[in-house]
């Protein structure tokens, strides 16, 4: 909607995971580290932790766009709130093996198969599984069973476990003392200070097409990492918000006002609704329905729905001369 507005050859501010976009703040560059030197060493299990929206996905995918398929081969899970038997099942989906109704010995026993057979042919199995913190203690032990697949030289299947902040606590836990033994290596991935935001910003701009239209003033990338915490997924949310409202009121600089314009509706979207049990109190006679600045806020939203209109009637302009022209 707005990239034709902004020139620009995609969407920069995608809440989508997308490695094209992958920006390497000190902590992301140290958990890739840390995913490579696990990788490298081919066996056990690597746990990455941080907070909702952090970047753990987008760090993996960044990953797999790296690896040569040919020498990997790479399988990932998302769906972790499962009894065991259910999670070997998505392990073997995830391979794209058939994981029908069959039993566990069975499932098990093709599984393995498989993981044979990407050794003999010069391949490394990988199993990522996201939202870690989600899988019971008896999912966790599947898990930590598969990786007793192995010749006698070398481990068939190496895990990576990415989940949020309290993965740490359960890792930490007394029934998890066989999984910790062969953790080889765990990172957290934390905020991004101010600088970093900044800079994270201006990235996603230029690899979408941003030539510096729109212009940001210090302000702005102060309130955007003031409000988003540091975290990506919601500076990607307040960002693509903003780029929107410059889209619809035609602006091509962003300073405190519509930074802070941009905040407060998000704010007030995901604030908690007002009570049904709350009583009304019946309006005096002779007064308004409404106040004055709700009024104000009408108006300002009817001028944005004017603007919107014009700009759509000049969008179907350009198209009407376009299709006129393609007929001569």
């Amino acid at each position: 909607m707005y990239q034709s507005f902004y020139r620009l050859h995609a969407k920069p501010f995608q809440l989508r995971p997308d490695p094209d976009f992958f920006f390497g703040s000190k902590g992301h560059k140290r958990a890739m580290a840390y995913l490579e030197y696990g990788l490298s060493q081919g066996e056990g299990f690597i746990v990455i932790t941080g907070e909702v929206g952090a970047g753990k996905t987008t760090l993996v995918r960044n990953l797999f766009k790296r690896l040569s398929t040919d020498n990997i081969v790479a399988a990932q899970i998302v769906n972790t709130r499962l009894n065991s038997d259910d999670t070997l099942r998505m392990v073997v989906a995830a391979f794209g093996l058939v994981a029908d109704d069959t039993s566990k010995a069975l499932l098990l026993a093709r599984l393995e198969q498989f993981l044979k057979q990407c050794d003999r042919q010069g391949q490394r199995a990988l199993l990522v599984v996201d939202e870690a913190q989600n899988l019971s203690p008896q999912a966790v032990e599947e898990l930590r069973m598969l990786s007793n697949f192995q010749t006698a030289n070398k481990s068939l299947l190496q895990t990576f476990l990415l989940g949020q902040p309290e993965f740490r606590n359960i890792l930490h836990s007394e029934d998890m003392l066989q999984l910790r033994q062969r953790v080889i290596a765990t990172y957290h991935l934390g905020p991004m200070d101010a600088e970093e935001t900044r800079a994270y910003i201006e990235h996603r701009l230029k690899t979408a097409g941003w030539k510096g239209d729109p212009s940001f003033d210090a302000q702005a990338y102060a309130l955007i990492h003031q409000h988003s915490g540091g975290i990506p997924r919601r500076i990607n949310t307040l960002c693509d918000r903003l780029m929107l409202m410059g889209y619809l009121e035609e602006l091509h600089h962003f300073g405190s006002k519509e930074t802070q314009e941009v905040m407060a509706d998000i704010d007030q979207e995901f604030s908690a609704p007002l009570s049904q049990n709350v009583v009304q109190e019946p309006l005096k006679a002779g007064a308004l329905p409404f106040s004055m600045e709700a009024l104000s806020n009408l108006e300002d939203i009817e001028e944005r729905l004017s603007k919107m209109e014009r700009s759509v009637t000049s969008v179907l302009d350009v198209l009407k001369r376009l299709l006129m022209s393609s007929r001569k």
